[in-house]
């Protein structure tokens, strides 16, 4: 049933319910008339003023019912206001004074799949705060602005503004507009999700940053008052706490170094490297580097590369993400006492790029783990990261390197079969085709 029919169905059904009144009211007087309890001219009094409140009930039904029935004229086909509003990249709702939708663009469409134009905007978008709005909107003739938020399917926050118009459309010109006032309000919405999410991204940022740096701060604040107080004279304890806070100062160094490269990046993701960079040569650089930390960790390394992989990019920074990668497979996943390292080309959906991937046989990691490894701060064994000295942002960085060369990072694995980590970057044929 549609909404006109279902409102013409509730007026004819007010006029039935004021006519049982007025019988069943005539039956209580005539009754209480005749058994004496009240007098004649008192019963037909009172039979009166039922039956007129009754009556005017029902045409006030009739004529409320009747104003909704009618529909809301539709905009002519010289009417500017649909292409208007259908050109706006925000989502856009225009509604007459008796709030209607009168015109909607497509974005307002995906917004509020319920709009249709003539009905009540208030039945697509059901927000307390939108109809007080509008009702603002046309009574002060200023702008209204509020927000509101959604919680299914997912939680999104979004700004509206009623904007009243004093330009009637052809289509409210006639009997529908008084002078000095508003003829239609426009509701502009905009989305707040991203904006939010950033916000929060920020101050779990500001929060994570802050506890990872006053942890080494505490560490070095405890052993300097122990050396100015107990332990002064101690030449064991001494060089003792030297030690660990010598360590605890390296990892406030590290992080801190982390922090600024990261803030680097961010600044420069936009400008994507236009210089020309062999891969095969980085590859050899990073592992001759980390065969001192293989040794000592026991762990024997492979490397099989191409004669030469050309990418456009940062030299510099791409020795980081190399390094990140090697490292953390010899950390990590020195019980395999093996990591390959395979520097090749590939075609993936048609397109040439060049691959370096890390390998390890450790003990792998869960799969919940692996969405969330390239989080600033994430880590997966909070403990023995820090005992490997890492500070929860080398596989951010890597991302973000990664982001700026318009290349990506995969990560495969297994647990109890360790873990393949694989940065793919576009190739250049040669390094003059820059």
């Amino acid at each position: 049933m549609s909404l006109t029919e279902h409102r013409r169905v509730f007026a004819k059904g007010r006029a039935r319910g004021a006519a049982l009144a007025v019988a069943a009211a005539a039956l209580v007087f005539a009754a209480l008339a005749a058994s004496g309890a009240l007098a004649v001219g008192y019963a037909i009094a009172g039979f009166v003023i039922v039956a007129a409140a009754a009556w005017f009930g029902a045409r006030g039904g009739e004529k409320a019912g009747a104003a909704l029935q009618a529909p809301a004229p539709a905009p002519r086909a010289d009417d500017p206001l649909p292409a208007l509003v259908a050109g706006l990249a925000d989502p856009v709702v225009a509604v007459g004074r008796d709030g209607r939708v009168l015109a909607f663009n497509e974005p307002a469409q995906a917004l509020a799949p319920a709009l249709r134009q003539g009905e009540p905007v208030a039945l697509a978008l059901r927000m307390p705060e939108l109809t007080e709005a509008v009702v603002r909107a046309f009574t002060a003739a200023a702008p209204q602005r509020f927000q509101y938020s959604e919680r299914v399917p997912v939680d999104r926050w979004f700004e509206a503004v009623a904007i009243p118009v004093e330009h009637a459309p052809p289509a409210l010109a006639k009997g529908r507009t008084e002078p000095g006032k508003p003829d239609l309000v426009v509701l502009s919405f905009r989305d707040l999700t991203p904006l939010r999410r950033v916000e929060e991204m920020r101050a779990d940022f500001v929060a994570n940053a802050s506890h990872e740096l006053r942890t080494p701060l505490a560490a070095l604040s405890g052993f300097i008052e122990t050396l100015q107080g107990p332990a002064r004279d101690d030449a064991k304890a001494r060089e003792r706490f030297l030690a660990i806070m010598q360590e605890q100062a390296r990892r406030m160094a590290r992080l801190i170094d982390d922090l600024l490269s990261l803030s680097r990046i961010e600044l420069n993701a936009h400008r994507r490297p236009d210089t020309a960079v062999d891969l095969v040569p980085i590859v050899r650089q990073v592992i001759d580097a980390l065969q001192m930390l293989a040794r000592d960790r026991g762990v024997t390394v492979n490397v099989e590369a191409a004669d030469a992989l050309w990418v456009l990019g940062d030299r510099d920074e791409l020795v980081r993400v190399l390094e990140n990668l090697v490292e953390n497979a010899l950390k990590y996943g020195a019980t395999g006492k093996r990591v390959d390292m395979t520097a090749v080309s590939a075609s993936v959906d048609g397109h040439d790029e060049a691959q370096m991937i890390v390998r390890d046989y450790g003990p792998g990691i869960a799969p919940e783990h692996l969405p969330r490894l390239t989080e600033r701060f994430y880590r997966v064994d909070v403990r023995e990261s820090r005992a490997q000295g890492g500070t929860g942002l080398g596989l951010a960085l890597v991302k973000h390197i990664l982001n700026r060369h318009r290349g990506r990072l995969t990560i495969e694995s297994t647990p109890g079969a360790g873990a393949t980590f694989v940065v793919h970057l576009p190739l250049l044929d040669t390094p003059s085709s820059r």
